[in-house]
């Protein structure tokens, strides 16, 4: 979330990615396990659940086996609210709690997604790289926030096309609809139509040399 003058709201853009280089990525990233205990229409409440610098994750297990794995490694925890995205902004209030609270509220109930989160610098921006476990893996999805709207960016040749406006790709929509379950449709979409970038942003322009 944004906290640099801007309120409850966060402006992002959002990248399928492939091939993300290995040494952009970090040794010891961060796991998150969250869940959705409502997702419509792009209105979400959400807790999350996060082990800061673990290593050797295995993407290949479910999202309730992950949570258990490394529940005692849990260091932050947090109640999100959030509103639908409009052009690479949404409304987000965020409020952290004790972590075991945090912990069982995950275990209990809602719709689950987990993801291993790499933080890297490139360029003039910071981005995440979130690949994806459970029913959503292999996806990985690079994003990039700043504290106003995300104009003239370089965009990192691994990031193939854009899903900042696309719901199926956002968190609540993957809990609800794992990648897995229409991943191949999708790969049939963009080959018919080919990669797209939000217009209106300014002067993007692509990353190359890392």
């Amino acid at each position: 979330m944004s906290d640099t003058g801007n309120g409850d709201f966060e402006f992002e853009r959002r990248f399928l990615a492939r091939d993300v280089p290995a040494e952009l990525l970090d040794a010891e990233p961060a796991l998150i396990v969250q869940s959705y205990y409502l997702a419509d229409e792009g209105y979400a409440l959400r807790v999350r659940a996060q082990a800061s610098a673990v290593a050797g994750v295995d993407v290949g297990l479910d999202e309730v086996s992950l949570l258990e794995q490394y529940a005692d490694r849990v260091d932050f925890c947090a109640v999100t609210v959030k509103g639908p995205m409009n052009g690479g902004t949404r409304y987000e209030a965020e409020r952290e709690i004790d972590p075991l609270v945090g912990v069982q509220m995950v275990r209990r109930g809602g719709a689950r997604v987990a993801k291993v989160r790499h933080s890297v610098w490139l360029g003039e921006d910071g981005w995440v790289v979130d690949v994806f476990a459970g029913a959503n893996a292999p996806l990985v999805v690079a994003e990039v926030e700043r504290g106003g709207p995300v104009t003239d960016l370089a965009i990192p040749d691994f990031c193939v096309t854009e899903v900042t406006a696309d719901p199926r790709f956002a968190n609540d929509g993957l809990a609800h609809a794992p990648f897995a379950t229409w991943a191949d449709a999708w790969r049939a979409e963009l080959a018919q139509r080919g990669p797209t970038f939000l217009p209106g942003f300014g002067h993007d322009h692509r990353m190359t040399g890392f």
